[in-house]
């Protein structure tokens, strides 16, 4: 009786050792890659100066490329835009970012995206400071690190927010 025992228990655990042993030797084969060669930076800034207006973006980013079909990021945003007596805006925040390349020409994007604001008005002196969110979808056409596209924000309100329109061009670059 102690015999069959054994040998039922011992059966299921050379198989397992079996299968621990020959999962390790195939660990062994698989490339390890660093992480930070799968990591790409950019971002946007953007300077807009003429006639008593003033207009500062910074904006950097960073994805991480899961394979060559799929990168999700985040990014920080800062922005000045000053309009000499008649008013004053400040925003800074965040956002995050999927990327979705289905063909290497094609680039799909959801981003969201979060930006506290503060505004002033000269003329009027009227402030109001609030918190505005974007859920953006876009397309673009890519050609190595550019895309070149539009996206739409699903959340747009008219006359709410910091956006004059729900559907924005953009150019995207990460290195």
């Amino acid at each position: 009786m102690r015999k069959k025992l054994a040998k039922i228990l011992t059966n299921p655990l050379q198989i397992l050792l079996l299968f621990c042993l020959s999962f390790s030797v195939n660990a062994q084969d698989v490339k390890k890659t660093n992480f930070w060669d799968q990591v790409q930076f950019g971002g946007t800034f953007g300077l807009a100066i003429g006639n008593g207006f003033t207009n500062v973006v910074v904006a950097p980013s960073a994805i991480y490329n899961f394979n060559e079909y799929l990168a999700a990021g985040a990014g920080l945003q800062y922005s000045v835009l000053n309009q000499d007596n008649l008013f004053s805006s400040k925003m800074y925040g965040g956002s995050l970012i999927g990327l979705v390349q289905p063909i290497e020409q094609v680039q799909l994007s959801v981003e969201l995206e979060q930006l506290r604001v503060h505004y002033k008005s000269e003329q009027s002196n009227y402030s109001e400071h609030f918190w505005n969110t974007g859920l953006f979808l876009g397309a673009g056409y890519r050609f190595e690190n550019v895309t070149i596209g539009f996206r739409y924000n699903v959340l747009f309100e008219k006359d709410k927010g910091v956006y004059g329109d729900a559907l924005i061009p953009f150019v995207r670059v990460f290195f």
